[in-house]
């Protein structure tokens, strides 16, 4: 059995460690296991050091904090704990995701006469919105928006481009909250309503929406600017481009407008 941790580095000179890959049970190997690691990291000028603990190895967390490390974060069954090395410099470990992602959208007819609206079931006052939600891990913005809008109402859409977006400093669980807002074109038209959180989903007469006392002023604000942009021509569109360190896709907006 290996008397150092192996991990995996990253592109940072970061170490990570997962429990799942590198079981220890005893306390006493793990700690001297710990220790001589650590060593070997400094010597070898590595910086943040993780280690992911999945709950069945809970009793290694008392022993890292001992040992210099923070909790970073805890997700599911693992909480991850990090520990700065270098004594020379301030540590450069970022805070965890400190905000939340939303996605709702401005759903119009072609004639633009008519909107998607929804009201919440759960909701004590009612109020009638946009249909959306939180955006889900690794889910693209606008692919988070037609999801939503399909699981509410049934409709299927497809992308026209970003409305806008709002962001609030202080929201659920303490965090900062960015709501994007798309505009989708209908495929059909025939509703079903979700039953779990929806009460009721009609397609409103835009002008009664734009004047309904159970519409936020918000709301109104993003419709009215949706077709503002239909009548100017101008569209916030998404284009697919790679990662300049991970290759992996990223989605860039940009202003774009077209003749009307």
């Amino acid at each position: 059995m290996s008397t150092l941790f192996s991990g995996e580095e990253d592109i940072h000179c970061g170490v990570t460690v997962s429990s799942v890959n590198e079981p220890c049970s005893d306390m006493n190997e793990f700690t001297e296991k710990l220790k001589a690691s650590l060593s070997n990291w400094e010597q070898n000028r590595r910086r943040a050091i993780w280690f992911k603990v999945n709950i069945s190895q809970i009793q290694w967390i008392p022993v890292l904090a001992e040992h210099g490390f923070r909790i970073h974060n805890g997700v599911g069954d693992v909480i991850t704990m990090v520990r700065w090395l270098p004594k020379e410099e301030v540590s450069r470990v970022p805070i965890y995701a400190h905000t939340m992602v939303g996605a709702g959208a401005v759903v119009l007819t072609s004639d633009g006469s008519k909107l998607l609206t929804v009201r919440e079931r759960y909701r004590q006052l009612p109020y009638w919105k946009l249909p959306g939600g939180y955006v889900e891990p690794h889910e693209d913005i606008a692919e988070a928006a037609i999801r939503e809008v399909l699981e509410e109402t049934n409709i299927r859409t497809e992308f026209e481009g970003l409305v806008t977006f709002r962001h609030s400093l202080t929201a659920v669980f303490d965090c900062s909250d960015l709501y994007f807002i798309v505009s989708l074109k209908p495929l059909n038209f025939d509703i079903i309503k979700q039953n779990e959180e929806v009460e009721e989903v009609v397609w409103m007469d835009v002008s009664k929406f734009l004047n309904h006392p159970q519409v936020h002023d918000m709301n109104r604000k993003i419709v009215r600017k949706c077709l503002e942009d239909r009548k100017t021509g101008a569209k916030i569109t998404k284009e697919v481009m790679s990662h300049p360190i991970t290759g992996r896709p990223q989605a860039i907006y940009s202003v774009t407008r077209y003749p009307v």
